[in-house]
């Protein structure tokens, strides 16, 4: 998957994960908790989500790393295979 792969199935995800979130207009550098007003069972429905969306695993310590749309856009392309 490449990057702009990706980067639509984040979208996806966090549309599919959390109720109202509006990934759409979101830049990919905003920080997805605060613009989002995720709270913590929100960004684990969106962490699930994406795993079962891509079949790359996320592990807990992986979070952190998971805090804009471009970040998480990064870390699933690294993980299945196509960086870019």
């Amino acid at each position: 998957m490449d990057r702009e792969q990706a980067l639509a199935v984040v979208r996806e995800s966090l549309t599919r994960a959390v109720p109202g979130a509006d990934s759409r207009g979101l830049a990919e550098d905003a920080v997805l908790r605060d613009e989002l007003e995720l709270d913590s069972l929100d960004f684990l429905n969106f962490v699930e989500t994406l795993s079962g969306e891509t079949g790359v695993t996320i592990d807990e310590e992986d979070y952190e790393r998971l805090d804009t749309l471009g970040a998480c856009a990064e870390f699933v392309a690294a993980r299945s295979g196509s960086a870019s």
